[in-house]
C-alpha cells in the first residue's frame, strides 16, 4: 500500500513538472516575440504606420487611412493581454491614438481592420469609453456603404470599371458591426451583417468552396455582372490568402448568429483549405498556381487560418481536426524558417508573405497583418490550454 501512494506522489510529481516546463517554455517563447514587437515599436514613426518590410527596400509606410493601419495597434494590445507587459500596453495606446478621425472615413470597406483591430481591441481591454465611441461611429459609417437592392457593403471606390465591386476580404469586417449592435441595441448593424454574409456566401463560392476574389453587382437589379480576381492568380483561381479570410468570416458570422449554414459554410472551406495545403501547413499565396510546390508561401493567410481554425474548433463536430491542424500551423510559424531572428526583419514577427502578386506588390515579404492574426492565433491557443 505504501509503495501505491508514493508511486502516486512520484506521478504527480512528474506531471506537475511536465506542466511547469510547459509553462516555461510558452513563457520563454512569448518574451521572445515580445522583445521583437519591441525593436517594432521602436522603428514606427509618429505619424505613420510599418506596413510592410523586406531587406532591400526596408519599411514601406502608410497613413492612417491605409487599410491596414490598424494591425499594429491590434498587435500590441493583443500580446499585452497574454503578457501583462506594460511597454506593449504603452505602444499599443500610442499607435491607437495616432489614427484618431479614421472612424469617419466613408471612402473605404476597411474600418473593420483599421478600427475594431486597434480601437476595438483597447476597449475590450481598459473599458475606455473614448475608444467605444470611436468604433460605433466607425460602425455607423460602415454601413453607409451598404445597398440593399445589392444586399452587400460596397468594398471599392478606386476604379470605375466595377459599377458595385465586393470582394471576400470584406467577410472580415462584419465582426465590428455585430459588436455594434450587441453595445447599442441596435438591429441595423447585424441586419447589415447577416444580409452581406448570405449575398458573399450566394455568390463568391464555388461548388468545392473555394472563392471568388471580386464579385461586381448591377445597383439597379442586384444581378452578379462578373466574378474575377485582382490578387489572386486568375479570376478561376484560388487566391490563399482569400479562402483564409471566408473561413475567418464564416467563422464569426457562426459565433454571432448561430445559423447552422454558416457553421457549414466554415467547416466546408476548412475543409478545402486543409485538402490543399502543403506538408509544413504554410499556405501557397494560390492554391492553383501551376507552380506548386515550387512557389510563394503567404505566412498571413496561414495566420488567418490557424486563428480562424482555433475558434472553428470550438464549435464544429470536427473540431479535433481543425484544432490538431491550427496547432501545425502555429508550430510551422514559429519556425526558424518563418520566424524572424531577434532583432531582424525589421521588427516583424513573420517572414514570407505575399500581398499582391500579379501585381508586383509587396511579394515575399513581412507584412503587420500577418503579425496581427499570428498573435491573436496564439492567443487562441493559450487561451484554449489553460481551459484544459
Amino acid at each position: 500500500m505504501q509503495k501505491q501512494v508514493l508511486f502516486f506522489l512520484f506521478l504527480i510529481f512528474l506531471i506537475s513538472c511536465q506542466n511547469t516546463n510547459k509553462e516555461n517554455s510558452n513563457q520563454v517563447f512569448l518574451n521572445s516575440v515580445s522583445d521583437q514587437l519591441k525593436v517594432f515599436a521602436e522603428n514606427i514613426p509618429d505619424e505613420k504606420v510599418p506596413r510592410s518590410f523586406d531587406q532591400e527596400s526596408g519599411y514601406q509606410m502608410v497613413g492612417k487611412n491605409d487599410w491596414t493601419s490598424g494591425f499594429p495597434a491590434g498587435t500590441f494590445w493583443n500580446l499585452y493581454e497574454i503578457t501583462g507587459d506594460d511597454y506593449l500596453k504603452e505602444a499599443a495606446i500610442k499607435n491607437t491614438l495616432k489614427l484618431e478621425g479614421i472612424q469617419f472615413n466613408s471612402g473605404t470597406h476597411d474600418l473593420g481592420f483599421m478600427v475594431y483591430c486597434s480601437y476595438g481591441n483597447a476597449y475590450r481591454l481598459t473599458g475606455n469609453t473614448d475608444y467605444k465611441d470611436v468604433v460605433i461611429q466607425a460602425s455607423e459609417t460602415l454601413i453607409t456603404r451598404f445597398n440593399p437592392v445589392v444586399g452587400s457593403i460596397k468594398s471599392w471606390d478606386w476604379s470605375d470599371k466595377w459599377q458595385f465591386p465586393v470582394i471576400v476580404d470584406n467577410m472580415m469586417n462584419l465582426e465590428m458591426l455585430f459588436w455594434a449592435t450587441k453595445e447599442t441595441g441596435d438591429s441595423k448593424f447585424k441586419d447589415i451583417a447577416i444580409a452581406h454574409a448570405n449575398t458573399t456566401l450566394k455568390n463568391h463560392y464555388r461548388d468545392d468552396m473555394s472563392s471568388v476574389h471580386v464579385v461586381d453587382y448591377d445597383t439597379i437589379t442586384g444581378d452578379v455582372l462578373l466574378k474575377q480576381t485582382h490578387q489572386g492568380l486568375n479570376d478561376d483561381s484560388s487566391w490563399g490568402r482569400g479562402q483564409a479570410w471566408g473561413l475567418y468570416g464564416f467563422t464569426l458570422c457562426f459565433r454571432e448568429t448561430e445559423y447552422p449554414k454558416y457553421l457549414d459554410a466554415a467547416e466546408r472551406i476548412a475543409d478545402y483549405i486543409i485538402s490543399n495545403l502543403p506538408a509544413d501547413y504554410v499556405s501557397y499565396w494560390d492554391f492553383s498556381d501551376p507552380a506548386i510546390p515550387e512557389t510563394f508561401r503567404d505566412a498571413s493567410a496561414a495566420a488567418i487560418t490557424a486563428s480562424a481554425l482555433f475558434e472553428l474548433s470550438q464549435y464544429s463536430q470536427k473540431g479535433k481536426k481543425y484544432l490538431e491542424i491550427a496547432n501545425k500551423i502555429t508550430d510551422s510559424l514559429s519556425s526558424e524558417k518563418y520566424r524572424a531572428k531577434q532583432g531582424e526583419n525589421g521588427g516583424f514577427i513573420l517572414m514570407h508573405s505575399v500581398g499582391n502578386k500579379p501585381g508586383n506588390s509587396e511579394i515575399d515579404v513581412a507584412m503587420n497583418y500577418a503579425d496581427y492574426y499570428y498573435v491573436e492565433a496564439l492567443k487562441r491557443k493559450f487561451e484554449l490550454l489553460n481551459k484544459e
